[in-house]
C-alpha cells in the first residue's frame, strides 16, 4: 500500500470547487427544485424520488472525481482540464440567457450563477494547465 502524498494547491482548488458546486446544487434543490424539474422536463407533481436520484448520481460522480484528484489520477486531471476549459461556453450561454437571446432554464439569478461557475471553471483550467507546464500532471500552479 502506498501513502498518498499531501495535496497541493491545484488539488485543493479543484476539491474546493467541487465542494462549492455540490453545496450550491443541494441549496438549489432545497429552495428552488422547480429549476431542476424544468431542466429534466418533469411534469407537475411531487418529484422527490427523481430529485434524490439526481442528488445521489451527482454525489457519486463528484466522489469518483475527488478520489481521482486526491490520488492524482492522470485521466481525471485531463478530464477536468477539458471539461473546465469548456466552462467558457457556459459563460457565453449564461450571458445570452440574461439578455434574452437564448431561452433561460430558470430565473436570472440561476443564469448568473451558471455564468459565475463557468468563469471559475475556466480559470481553474488555466491554472491546471499552468501547473502542468511547471510540474506535470497535478503540478502546482
Amino acid at each position: 500500500m502506498t501513502a498518498i502524498r499531501a495535496t497541493n494547491r491545484t488539488q485543493r482548488v479543484v476539491v474546493g470547487f467541487f465542494a462549492f458546486v455540490w453545496l450550491a446544487f443541494v441549496m438549489i434543490l432545497i429552495t428552488a427544485p422547480q429549476i431542476y424539474d424544468a431542466t429534466l422536463t418533469l411534469g407537475p407533481g411531487d418529484h422527490h424520488l427523481q430529485e434524490m436520484a439526481l442528488l445521489i448520481s451527482l454525489s457519486a460522480l463528484i466522489m469518483v472525481l475527488l478520489v481521482g484528484v486526491i490520488r492524482r489520477w492522470r485521466w481525471v486531471f485531463w478530464l477536468i482540464v477539458v471539461a473546465f476549459t469548456f466552462g467558457i461556453v457556459r459563460v457565453i450561454a449564461s450571458g445570452l440567457q440574461l439578455v434574452n437571446v437564448l431561452p433561460s432554464a430558470g430565473p436570472a439569478w440561476y443564469s448568473g450563477l451558471q455564468g459565475m461557475i463557468g468563469v471559475i471553471q475556466f480559470l481553474i483550467a488555466l491554472a491546471m494547465i499552468s501547473g502542468y507546464r511547471k510540474g506535470g500532471v497535478w503540478g502546482e500552479f
